[in-house]
């Protein structure tokens, strides 16, 4: 039986491991680094999960908000662990940790080719927007010259 718990550094190694056994699962270098990941911790010390079985972390989410909407990232469950209900177990325990904090609104991003994720979301009840585009801007010191030229 699985238990879902508060993500501390500690789980760190453990979280990792677990990234990097999913098939397709992309991180950042800086920002999922164990500095990374502790700054996001400290900033969000209660809201990401980790989900754990027999001693080991079979599910992860980081999990923060910004004072009025919070965002899901890095939602994952080891392969042979599917299908038990840990995604949701974790969702649901992050949505009540972020309302703990008064905050209403929660979205993720899922990769469009991530068909396991999005059939998951789609199947827990989460709405697909299509009214939004999503950006991104890299900060390192060439981009922000480059924009700011």
């Amino acid at each position: 039986m699985y238990t879902v718990r508060t993500m501390t550094i500690e789980d760190y190694a453990g979280v990792y491991a677990l990234w990097m056994s999913i098939k397709g699962f992309a991180i950042r270098s800086i920002d999922d680094s164990r500095v990374g990941v502790e700054r996001f911790i400290k900033r969000n010390p209660t809201t990401s999960v980790v989900a754990e079985e027999n001693g080991e972390i079979v599910g992860a989410i980081l999990c923060g908000h910004d004072g009025r909407r919070g965002c899901l990232y890095h939602v994952c469950v080891r392969e042979d662990c599917r299908m038990r209900g840990i995604g949701k177990a974790m969702v649901v325990r992050c949505m009540e940790k972020l309302k703990e904090e008064q905050i209403s609104k929660v979205s993720l991003i899922a990769f469009t080719v991530n068909d396991i994720g999005n059939a998951f979301w789609r199947r827990i009840g989460w709405t697909k927007r299509e009214d939004l585009n999503y950006y991104d801007f890299v900060l390192n010191e060439e981009n922000i010259t480059a924009f700011n030229k």
